[in-house]
């Protein structure tokens, strides 16, 4: 078995900076952030140069949406960055702190609700780069579903957004039809004609919209794009079902604001080592929904910040 050289300081030091030590060896793996899960073709050929270069020419993808080369000497670090940073390309993504965002591609899927490459983004810039060294007391996971279809899972991360798309029904232009065409293409059956008039139940529709635009009498011509955010969610060795807030959110800007309110409230009020999820549950979810809903955690974003906690953090990995 080889003789392993590099010390615990240094291999920690170099985590910090996204490289993973690869197990038995003096190697590492370069964690490389995607931003949002999107590269260009030109970011394509840099990441599988710099794998021939300095890896061992083979590159992964994490679940998280991050690019890893495997097989980086602990020497050849810096020389491995400076070489993907030609591209704009770096390194990161681990620690006690906001996580690379995942997002799905909403943006071009035909169910999207939601631009999830652009707002993925603009959370990437809010929240990774500008929190970035701002300790908590665990990492916080952030996800973008463009639809209902949860496909990146939004409700099984420390925060998730859903695209919505809630339904304005007309019930003055509803003719109660015995094959309601609203009725047949809901997917989730919360659409149903009872006693000659069209009703959504509140508690099942998902607001997806797939019933806008399918009514013959425009019963349902448009609807309102909005954002559902989920606090809570957690996945791994222990599992937690995130919770949505009451409010369906129509501005962007009031969701991000709410984003940043849930890092804050975290920092301040999460013990170090536990994840958001433990959080609300020893604050109870009503106390955590009603501290978001208002101003004051942006208001004392300052003095959150400027605070000296979590300085050992709780993030293994």
């Amino acid at each position: 078995m080889a003789t392993l050289t590099i010390s615990q300081e240094d291999e920690k030091r170099v985590k910090a900076m996204g490289f993973l030590s690869n197990k038995g060896t003096d190697n590492f793996s370069a964690r490389i952030i995607t931003v949002n899960g999107k590269i260009t073709a030109a970011q394509q050929r840099c990441i599988a140069d710099a794998a021939e270069k300095y890896g061992n020419g083979t590159v992964t993808y994490t679940t998280r949406l991050t690019v890893e080369v495997p097989g980086i000497p602990y020497e050849k670090i810096e020389e491995f960055q400076q070489f993907i940073a030609k591209e704009g390309l770096v390194t990161g993504g681990t620690g006690s702190q906001v996580r690379p965002v995942v997002s799905c591609k909403g943006t071009t899927c035909q169910y999207g609700l939601l631009d999830s490459f652009g707002i993925s983004e603009e959370i990437h810039k809010r929240f990774y780069e500008g929190y970035h060294g701002v300790k908590l007391p665990h990492k916080f996971k952030i996800a973008v579903g463009g639809c209902p279809n949860n496909c990146v899972k939004p409700d099984l991360n420390d925060l998730g957004i859903i695209g919505q798309r809630v339904p304005n029904f007309d019930e003055d232009s509803c003719n109660g039809c015995k094959k309601c065409t609203v009725e047949a293409v809901c997917p989730v059956k919360a659409a149903k004609v009872v006693d000659g008039l069209l009703e959504i139940n509140k508690d099942i529709c998902n607001n997806c919209g797939r019933c806008i635009g399918s009514c013959r009498f425009d019963a349902i011509e448009d609807g309102t794009y909005g954002y559902k955010i989920y606090i809570g969610g957690r996945w791994g060795k222990k599992i937690a079902q995130g919770r949505a807030l009451g409010k369906i959110f129509t501005s962007k800007e009031e969701a991000l604001d709410v984003i940043e309110k849930a890092i804050l409230l975290f920092r301040e009020q999460g013990e170090t080592g536990e994840r958001f999820a433990r959080t609300i549950e020893r604050l109870g979810f009503e106390n955590v929904e009603k501290q978001l809903l208002s101003n004051d955690l942006l208001e004392r974003k300052q003095q959150i910040l400027d605070a000296q906690l979590h300085l050992t953090g709780g993030a293994t990995c």
